[in-house]
């Protein structure tokens, strides 16, 4: 088979901790082309999606000391080619957020991929429609009591309800730009006004969870169903858990409200063609439904000795 990945540059890839550079090393192990592109070298031409292509060598990765490390140079790549994407079994749109402009052109071009011949993951559609953020308000049995606003009096007001909130951008990743609010804070209005770009951005303001300092929970769903998970716990001075901005990756297992979450998001997941997604859980609450370049994996696969990107490739397999 032949995979397309849709990615950011390989230099700014983290081998030892990205899901893209683990999913692909499963697919060159069980036998498989891998080849890259980057957004802005996708075509479209005589109304097809094509895409300049390089194909991709790599020395996967080993586990030393508790993690994962590559060597210096943990990938070739051959001689770029204009290809048609029709030519791939699988492409996988693997950019990082934020969802710009581009990126929003660049799914109506994959969308011109013919899906009899080849499976587009996630669905451009789907991640058209599918904001990590507000994809979450589809099911509001789900989530912590929650608002979007631009509107400062609003957000005050549900602030002081609340006592705490947790403000979050809506586009980015990692936790960027997430903020704690307590309406006691003298820097309060300050916040919302450089949050808001002074009213011009809507935000997503939420309860706070008070177990978050348990732990923020990622689970990775394949097809709807969770394969993996992995508790993410916030260092002594951050409320955030990611682990982009220091929070610790423990080993965890499944609570029966979290297998209930999963089978709530299952049937909306696949209608939308959201295959591999990850879901953010803190407390028993959905907070995020992660569908553009969701990431977990190597953790997962140290801390419970698996191999989540072998699971994906055997799937794509069968489709």
């Amino acid at each position: 088979m032949k995979f397309a990945f849709v990615i950011d540059y390989l230099s700014e890839l983290d081998p030892g901790h990205d899901s893209t550079v683990a999913i692909m090393e499963a697919a060159q192990t069980a036998g498989h082309e891998v080849w890259v592109t980057l957004m802005h070298q996708l075509n479209v031409i005589e109304g097809k999606a094509w895409a300049l292509l390089s194909r991709l060598h790599l020395t996967p990765v080993e586990l030393r000391d508790q993690k994962w490390v590559a060597v210096p140079n943990w990938y070739t790549i051959s001689e770029t080619i204009l290809r048609c994407l029709e030519d791939m079994n699988v492409v996988f749109m693997r950019k990082d957020p934020p969802v710009t402009v581009q990126y929003f052109y660049a799914t109506h071009i994959l969308e011109l991929i013919n899906h009899k011949k080849t499976l587009v993951i996630n669905s451009p559609q789907g991640l058209r429609e599918a904001n990590e953020k507000m994809y979450t308000l589809q099911f509001s049995s789900l989530i912590p009591e929650t608002i979007v606003s631009l509107d400062k009096t609003i957000i005050r007001k549900f602030v002081e309800e609340k006592k705490l909130a947790i403000l979050k951008p809506l586009g980015g990743k990692a936790g960027e730009g997430i903020l704690l609010l307590d309406c006691n804070d003298r820097n309060f209005n300050s916040l919302i006004e450089v949050s808001t770009v002074y009213g011009q951005k809507a935000v997503m303001i939420q309860r706070f969870v008070p177990e978050a300092r348990d732990g923020d929970k990622r689970i990775i769903l394949l097809d709807g169903q969770p394969i993996g998970a992995v508790n993410r716990i916030p260092t002594e001075k951050e409320f955030r858990g990611n682990m982009a901005v220091g929070g610790r990756a423990e080993k965890t297992k499944l609570t029966p409200r979290e297998l209930e979450i999963c089978k709530v998001l299952s049937p909306k997941l696949r209608k939308n063609g959201l295959y591999f997604v990850g879901i953010d859980v803190i407390g028993g609450y959905l907070t995020e439904v992660n569908v553009t370049s969701p990431t977990g994996i190597r953790e997962i696969d140290y801390l419970d000795n698996t191999n989540l990107g072998k699971k994906i490739i055997n799937w794509l397999e069968v489709q």
